[in-house]
């Protein structure tokens, strides 16, 4: 049977830490809560877990046992079978923490953060350990943090939570290449996002938009009717860095070639993030190695159609 999570709420006193939460997880799987600071990832684990009451909905667990690894910021590690607060300001006693809660009893594991503070070479080995522990035991094991990488390393799908409420569900590559909503795109990983106005009618076989800050003509990839609004609207355009490409000499126009002066240069070890300035719109390209490349000199960039994503708001 499914862990079942359906129509979940919280309150705070006056404020809604969660809203209407819904989704399922089914046995064997390690399912990822993704979000940012204050997004409500804590709170949904702690009403999974059983030690907090909701302000409605439900959660549908089968009666199994539940191991439930809180962060530093929580109270260590507790259990809805046995309470047992220790203290986790160490990386050591946060290891220690994990391991004890691998329990081959239980059939849903619930971990808030984990690996906070650990290195990544030590947390990639525990996100190994916990997937062997997984294939072999086969409990249902929900995986929160604000570290994409990670989820994206372990869980076979992941909700994103933002302000309390489901934004998405999906493959973890899913999400990140095909953000439902802007606000989606903007926690998922690093991202182009700027604000456009549509030029051509919802049958072009590819919208042509407007950007508000440098009134640059922009080709976005086919998109839905639904999701280009009114030709008036404004909406989002969005492009990962990773898919914007630098060149010093001019390219195929249909690529949205635009002019822009680099403005700074971060080494970020595998990649660099090269910033852009296009007259005003700022812009980011992640490269793998800089080849003549200096802040303050001309270029040209390319942002392809297809690479294009209009987004919601």
């Amino acid at each position: 049977m499914p862990l079942k999570i359906e129509k979940l709420s919280k309150r705070y006193e006056n404020t809604w830490a969660l809203r209407d939460v819904e989704f399922d997880i089914a046995d064997g799987e390690i399912f990822g809560i993704f979000g940012g600071t204050a997004a409500g990832k804590t709170s949904l684990l702690r009403l999974i877990a059983g030690s907090e009451s909701s302000n409605g909905g439900s959660v549908s667990s089968d009666g199994r046992k539940i191991s439930f690894v809180e962060n530093e910021q929580s109270s260590g590690i507790t259990s809805i079978f046995r309470k047992k607060k220790i203290e986790t300001s160490t990386g050591e006693e946060k290891i220690e923490a994990f391991k004890r809660s691998l329990d081959p009893s239980a059939g849903i594991l619930l971990f808030d953060d984990p690996f906070a503070g650990i290195d990544t070479v030590k947390s990639e080995e525990l996100l190994s350990e916990l997937q062997s522990f997984a294939k072999e035991n086969g409990p249902i094991v929900v995986f929160a943090s604000n570290n994409y990488e990670q989820i994206a390393a372990i869980c076979r799908r992941v909700a994103v939570i933002v302000k309390g409420e489901i934004a998405q569900v999906g493959f973890p590559q899913e999400v990140y290449e095909n953000p439902a909503t802007s606000a989606v795109a903007a926690i998922v990983g690093r991202n182009n996002l700027f604000t456009a106005r549509r030029l051509t009618s919802t049958n072009a076989d590819l919208p042509e938009f407007q950007t508000l800050t440098g009134e640059h003509r922009i080709l976005a990839q086919p998109t839905a009717k639904a999701a280009l609004g009114a030709i008036n609207q404004n909406v989002t355009l969005a492009i990962r860095p990773e898919q914007v490409s630098i060149s010093f000499e001019a390219s195929f126009p249909e690529d949205n070639i635009i002019k822009a002066v680099v403005t700074a240069i971060r080494f970020l070890g595998p990649t660099t993030i090269i910033e852009l300035d296009a007259n005003g719109l700022r812009l980011e390209s992640r490269v793998f190695r800089i080849v003549g490349l200096k802040v303050g000199e001309e270029c040209m960039i390319a942002m392809p159609p297809h690479r294009i994503q209009v987004l919601k708001s």
